[in-house]
């Protein structure tokens, strides 16, 4: 069943557009749920030098058929010149919880 959860990472360097481009995703459907997790430290080599910034965690929960959409969606939405868009497949996920993020994506409109 997990195989049909995806789990996809981004950051953003304020909450604001972290907030506003999740909504977007939700409103156009092609995630179930969003986590924002501001205070996140990253440390990373850019054009050269080794950066440093303060940051939120954003890790939006869809279904297989629609990551793919919302990957590029969220690539064309997102400030970044080089945004951190990371698909991951969930090993195991509740039976619940993964019927919920399933159903948002075409199947029962009542949770959503």
């Amino acid at each position: 069943m997990s195989n049909e959860i995806r789990l996809i990472l981004t950051t953003f360097s304020h909450e604001n557009a972290a907030f506003a481009v999740v909504r977007s995703l939700l409103d156009e459907r092609l995630i179930a749920c969003g986590t924002l997790i501001p205070g996140v430290r990253s440390l990373y080599r850019w054009k050269g030098a080794i950066e440093e910034s303060s940051e939120v965690q954003v890790l939006l929960k869809t279904s297989c058929d629609r990551a793919a959409l919302c990957m590029a969606r969220l690539e064309q939405l997102h400030p970044y010149e080089v945004p951190e868009i990371m698909e991951l497949e969930p090993k195991a996920v509740s039976g619940p919880y993964a019927e919920w993020i399933r159903d948002f994506s075409g199947g029962s409109q009542e949770n959503l």
